[in-house]
């Protein structure tokens, strides 16, 4: 069971981040926002590094596929991601700004290393992580006013994504944390998904349907 729904969750996430390329490119922005994105990248490279060189296992090529997702996200944020901020930040500004996200991610994902060790680290800050992933995809559709750069498969993927490995390490596993935080991770993704559906339902006739 536990490696059906590792598996389950990897087709789940790739399914995210292809969507996400794809509707990058279309709406010319960035799908996942920002912070979220630089921790998942750090958390991805570092992780697919450590389990590849121990020797390859099904979770470690999945991080491998996600890191190279990742990657072509965070071009897509470098291409057309200042356009989503206000007019007096320079290209010098945006650039710094990208960069301070980049360190702040590995940063986190090492702390948790020192902290928690390896065993224990990759699942607390991923949990961790897409709770704030979960929240900061409501504030990206209120801020943004609308779907654009986002789409109901995002969203559902994202919760298939997250619930899955909540079963393994929350119910299989046991660990109250987890599926505490899992369940909290669930609850605003399926909100995002009601708004998301809302938002769609709303928008003019004249816009291109989103997926």
């Amino acid at each position: 069971m536990s490696l059906f729904l590792t598996l389950l969750s990897g087709v789940a996430w790739t399914v995210v981040y292809a969507d996400a390329i794809r509707v990058g490119f279309r709406d010319r922005t960035y799908a996942i926002p920002v912070a979220a994105l630089a921790l998942n990248i750090a958390w991805e490279s570092i992780y697919a590094v450590r389990s590849l060189s121990d020797g390859p296992d099904v979770q470690g090529v999945v991080n491998l596929v996600w890191f190279v997702a990742d990657a072509v996200i965070v071009w897509t944020f470098l291409r057309y991601g200042r356009t989503e901020f206000p007019a007096w930040v320079t290209r010098q500004l945006f650039a710094g700004w990208a960069l301070l996200m980049l360190i702040m991610g590995y940063a986190v994902q090492l702390m948790f290393i020192a902290e928690f060790g390896w065993r224990d680290a990759p699942v607390y800050a991923a949990f961790l992580q897409n709770l704030l992933m979960s929240v900061l995809f409501i504030a990206m559709l209120v801020a943004r006013g609308g779907t654009r750069g986002q789409t109901l498969t995002i969203a559902v993927a994202k919760w298939i994504g997250t619930l899955a490995p909540t079963l393994t390490f929350g119910v299989i596993y046991g660990s109250a944390f987890v599926l505490a935080v899992g369940v909290l991770c669930s609850v605003f993704d399926l909100v995002y998904i009601g708004l998301v559906w809302t938002a769609r339902q709303r928008q003019p006739a004249s816009l291109p349907a989103l997926t």
